[in-house]
């Protein structure tokens, strides 16, 4: 964590408040955001599905990085009153909207990951 009046934050505010894809990038950016995201595109899915899927990902980070998304309304979690509980993630309508910006970033990474590699 960092102070809300350092430099860094200050600039990153500034930033984010001047440019929509700099925000963007700042609410489904990181190491797992994306990964989840994707898994979610294609449809609602448990908890434990997300974790064997996203492989090498810990507890503490998975649940950290829904509950971010989950607070900027991308992502809804729905817990089932069971015995066991039972808790499905998936994208809300906000989140829906993402899928061609998401589809079109994976194109361009699968691209350029191609073009570098070959």
């Amino acid at each position: 964590m960092r102070k809300e009046t350092s430099t860094n934050a200050l600039n990153e505010r500034m930033i984010n408040d001047s440019c929509g894809m700099a925000f963007s990038l700042a609410i489904i950016g990181g190491r797992w955001k994306p990964a989840i995201l994707c898994r979610l595109s294609y449809g609602t899915m448990r908890y434990g599905e997300l974790k064997k899927d996203i492989k090498d990902i810990s507890d503490r980070m998975l649940v950290a990085q829904l509950r971010e998304m989950e607070k900027d309304g991308i992502i809804k979690r729905i817990v089932f009153p069971e015995v066991p509980p039972r808790v499905e993630y998936r994208l809300t309508k906000l989140g829906q909207t993402m899928k061609p910006m998401l589809e079109v970033m994976s194109e361009w990474g699968n691209m350029y990951r191609n073009r570098i590699t070959n």
